[in-house]
């Protein structure tokens, strides 16, 4: 199998398919994130069980900045423990942009969001992207220059600029976003990356593809492709 080959979800699906066994999936949550546990279930993975825990910033704060990624780090062990009765075959920070901002080191064994990205684009053998965030331009910029030194290209990249309120964009703006991304970059890229689980982009992606005629990987996909995975036996 060749992933994101037939598009992203059609792949997913695949992997779910040729599953020989379920698997726990441990899912860390920034507090205020609903999109991932939303999202996720519409995904109808027969063989992939997720289980979440909340992940609160000393600060209490919701707005990305960098009380807000550290403090999901440091919350990540106790958050962890607390599904320490729960047999979980991987466990993820459901956070994208904490993983290349900075912060007190993660539990053992914890993949963020962008290492689910990074995961699926190294099976796909994408090595250009073009990428799309809802994030302030600096924080994007930053997530650019983390898959450059993964070895993935980003041609280019466009976002909305908030520093809160994810899960209020709609998907027309998503789309709007997208459309602002230049078409000789879209047509030089083996992949779209809508990056960050806190944004609904699901109800965008089929339609994206089809428009594109290429992959269209957000964050949370990306986490479900690592967890089918893992159900399925492939990849590394």
């Amino acid at each position: 199998m060749h992933p994101l080959r037939d598009g992203t979800l059609t792949t997913l699906a695949a992997l779910d398919a040729a599953a020989d066994r379920t698997i726990r999936a441990g899912l860390l949550l920034p507090w205020a994130n609903v999109a991932v546990e939303s999202e996720l279930p519409r995904l109808n993975l027969r063989h992939t069980t997720f289980h979440h825990a909340r992940l609160v910033p000393p600060s209490r704060t919701t707005a990305i900045d960098a009380s807000f990624w550290h403090g999901l780090r440091e919350a990540s062990a106790q958050a962890l423990d607390s599904l320490s009765h729960v047999p979980l075959d991987v466990v993820m920070l459901a956070c994208t942009s904490a993983h290349f901002t900075g912060g007190p080191p993660l539990p053992s064994r914890v993949f963020t969001a962008f290492d689910a990205l990074l995961h699926a684009l190294t099976e796909a053998a994408v090595e250009r992207v073009v990428l799309v965030t809802p994030y302030p331009e600096p924080v994007t910029e930053a997530e650019a220059a983390a898959f450059t030194e993964a070895g993935v290209e980003v041609l280019a990249h466009a976002s909305l600029g908030l520093t809160d309120g994810y899960p209020q964009v709609t998907p027309y703006q998503v789309r709007v976003l997208v459309e602002r991304l230049p078409q000789d970059a879209v047509d030089a890229a083996g992949a779209v990356v809508l990056s960050c689980t806190g944004w609904h982009t699901l109800p965008v992606i089929h339609e994206l593809e089809h428009q594109l005629g290429k992959p269209v990987l957000s964050s949370n996909l990306a986490m479900a492709l690592l967890a089918a995975r893992v159900s399925a036996g492939v990849g590394s």
